[in-house]
């Protein structure tokens, strides 16, 4: 365990490895899907905020339930199946990712203020610090992950 005193970290020597907060859930494309998902997304950063003490401000909370539907939009889109929304996070970033059963990794095209749609995963990659896309088992993997800067 850690205090804190103003600037000072004291060890107390009760610190343990603890795990990430993790929590996954499936959505069948359903209309309302991308609203749930924004509402489970919502209650993930609110128990990373009791479980974890994390210091969520309100522009990285925006930011993941952005990502988050962002993603799952494009599962909604792309993919002849179910999808799943899977969250790991600790009080310093969350990753975000989306299972769906396309093969097709997603594309990333140029910016292009004049394009209609197809911004998602350029947004993503503006609020991530990382994105990566790859093949699994059942289809592919979308991932990001998104820092929780306090403001």
């Amino acid at each position: 365990m850690t205090e804190h005193l103003g600037e000072e970290v004291i060890t107390t020597g009760f610190d343990v490895p603890v795990e990430p907060l993790r929590r996954a859930t499936q959505y069948t494309g359903e209309p309302g899907s991308i609203a749930e998902a924004r509402g489970f997304t919502a209650q993930f950063v609110e128990q990373l905020r009791i479980e974890w003490c994390a210091r969520i401000g309100e522009r990285a909370e925006e930011a993941l339930l952005l990502v988050a539907s962002e993603l799952v939009t494009n599962a909604e889109r792309h993919s002849n199946g179910p999808y799943i929304l899977e969250l790991e996070g600790t009080d310093t970033a969350v990753t975000v990712s989306v299972y769906d059963s396309s093969v097709a990794l997603p594309m990333r095209f140029p910016r292009d203020p004049e394009r209609v749609g197809r911004h998602g995963l350029e947004i993503v990659h503006a609020l991530a610090a990382e994105v990566t896309a790859e093949r699994v088992p059942v289809g592919k993997r979308v991932r990001a992950l998104v820092p929780l800067h306090t403001d």
